[in-house]
């Protein structure tokens, strides 16, 4: 029980102090020896590689979003639906299609990916998930028109996995 409350109190204090790096290799009398301190590393714009990334405009779209209803059901995908989800339904686009969307009466915009077929009222051009309407600020108004670019990866093809 006393060690129990030890472990509690460094775990507590370390987490007010902030983290550290303890180099596992120095031991003397079993006690660890602190080295030297966390120093996190900023990463600049040149550092991160997004010439892979490349915006095509695909003009402007109607949109509405879905959700309760459909949460935790099978999407058109066979994936189970996430209406918190950053993600879309479209009638034609493929399966992984990653898009910008960008709400144009206030600027707000979120990438979704298309894991869903839909949707199936006339002159709706696309479904938000419910997350997305969040980010976008269109939760309230149900239905705006929104600019549309596919994100494109270069040779990433699809990367399901890699988002939501």
């Amino acid at each position: 029980m006393k060690s129990l409350a030890l472990v509690s109190f460094i775990l507590v204090l370390g987490g007010l102090a902030g983290f550290t790096v303890i180099n596992n290799d120095k031991v003397e009398n079993n006690e660890q020896i602190l080295t030297e301190e966390f120093i996190p590393e900023t990463i600049t714009e040149s550092t991160v590689n997004t010439s892979v990334v490349e915006y095509v405009n695909l003009s402007t779209m109607k949109a509405s979003w879905y959700g309760p209803k459909f949460h935790g059901k099978l999407t058109a995908n066979g994936e189970i639906y996430d209406q918190m989800a950053l993600t879309a339904a479209h009638k034609t686009l493929k399966f992984g299609t990653l898009l910008k969307v960008t709400n144009p009466k206030n600027g707000r915009a979120v990438i979704v990916r298309i894991n869903d077929r839909g949707p199936y009222v006339v002159g709706r051009d696309l479904d938000l998930s419910k997350g997305a309407a969040i980010e976008l600020g269109m939760l309230k108004k149900g239905v705006v028109k929104v600019k549309i670019e596919e994100i494109a990866l270069g040779d990433v093809n699809y990367p399901v996995a890699m988002v939501n």
